[in-house]
């Protein structure tokens, strides 16, 4: 397949490999070990990360702009992920939670319905695999096509039935706390929240 956004890449190589970390750790152990096993036996992920890969090109030739889908699958399995947090186990992308309020209607998830509406083709020619673990895979198919590393994946995701799990407020990162010192705290905290540190 055509490797359409290199250019993204080539800018974007190190923050894709920081979300890939976090992708690959967005399945909790203790919701994992339960449920993989009998996924796996279920989910073919080279069949689905296929179909994601050629929604990517034909969304992108139909552009023909040079522009593709690629940031904005990254984002959906960031915004999916970042809410999560290590002290209470909430949040995070178990749960596929985003298509339910309130995270359907967070200002920070503006414009992600466009991908989960993109993906449904995906979940119906595959509908073994979870909402879960469809935005989850969709990032990290989105990350390989644009020419950045391969990243560890694993089924195991489940899907909730409400949104009424999720967190009360969003915890995603604001752009701007009105100063750089104020900012960078910020990062830091959203991402200390989700067991990360400095190093």
């Amino acid at each position: 397949m055509m490797n359409a956004a290199a250019h993204f890449a080539i800018r974007h190589a190190a923050p894709a490999a920081a979300t890939g970390t976090l992708l690959a750790l967005s399945l909790s152990p203790s919701t994992a070990e339960a449920k993989v096993e009998a996924t796996n036996k279920t989910t073919d992920v080279q069949a689905v990360k296929k179909t994601i890969a050629a929604l990517i090109e034909d969304d992108m030739e139909r552009r023909g702009d040079g522009t593709s889908l690629t940031g904005t699958f990254v984002r959906l399995a960031w915004h999916c992920a970042g809410t999560y947090s290590k002290v209470d186990g909430s949040g995070g992308s178990n749960g596929a939670r985003m298509r339910f309020s309130p995270e359907a209607s967070w200002g920070a998830n503006a414009g992600l319905d466009l991908p989960r509406k993109l993906l449904e083709g995906v979940k119906e020619k595959h509908p073994e695999i979870s909402y879960a673990d469809l935005y989850t895979l969709a990032g990290v198919v989105a990350v390989e096509e644009a020419g950045g590393p391969k990243i560890p994946f694993r089924v195991g995701r489940t899907d909730a039935e409400s949104g009424e799990s999720s967190p009360k407020e969003c915890g995603l990162p604001d752009a701007d706390k009105g100063s750089r010192k104020s900012t960078t705290q910020h990062v830091r905290d959203v991402f200390y929240r989700m067991g990360f540190s400095d190093r």
